[in-house]
């Protein structure tokens, strides 16, 4: 969704609500983002405050078991129409001509939310490096492999 903000730019008080549904096309976005909140103009400064709400899939990192996940993410910003060399930060938000891409700035901070890393539970076992059995569900039949670099100590405790 792409709003004109050059009426909250050039009137202070002025106020744009959010209420909307948009599809993502990513695969990992079960359900659709819903976003809730405004863009205001107070004191002349220019803030978008939203919320987005939507549900996610993703693999646990360690079985690779399918996970959904729900989220609510803040967004948060502070919006201008200009930047002079020393406000060149990720602080604001530039809106060259003034008409702001909503589903963007949403995706973005959505996409920054998801944790890197998403556990099934937070002792998860894993898969088996050999065999690749689900350790969560039992331990595996295939035998262990020793490590070569004890033997030397596995023949002193043995006596030979």
């Amino acid at each position: 969704m792409r709003i004109d903000l050059l009426p909250v730019f050039d009137k202070e008080g002025e106020r744009v609500e959010l209420d909307y549904s948009f599809e993502q096309d990513d695969e990992s976005f079960v359900t659709p983002v819903s976003v809730t909140g405004f863009v205001e103009n107070r004191t002349g400064i220019v803030r978008i405050s939203a919320a987005a709400k939507f549900d996610y899939a993703a693999p646990c990192a360690r079985c690779n078991k399918p996970l959904l996940r729900h989220a609510t993410v803040p967004v948060k910003h502070i919006l201008v129409s200009e930047l002079s060399e020393e406000d060149d930060s990720d602080e604001f938000i530039l809106v060259e001509d003034r008409k702001l891409d909503v589903d963007a700035l949403v995706c973005e901070d959505a996409y920054l939310s998801i944790p890197y890393r998403l556990l099934c539970k937070p002792d998860c076992k894993g898969l088996c490096p050999q065999c690749g059995a689900d350790l969560n569900e039992g331990p595996c039949r295939c035998e262990k492999a020793a490590d070569p670099r004890w033997d030397a100590l596995k023949d002193l405790l043995n006596g030979t």
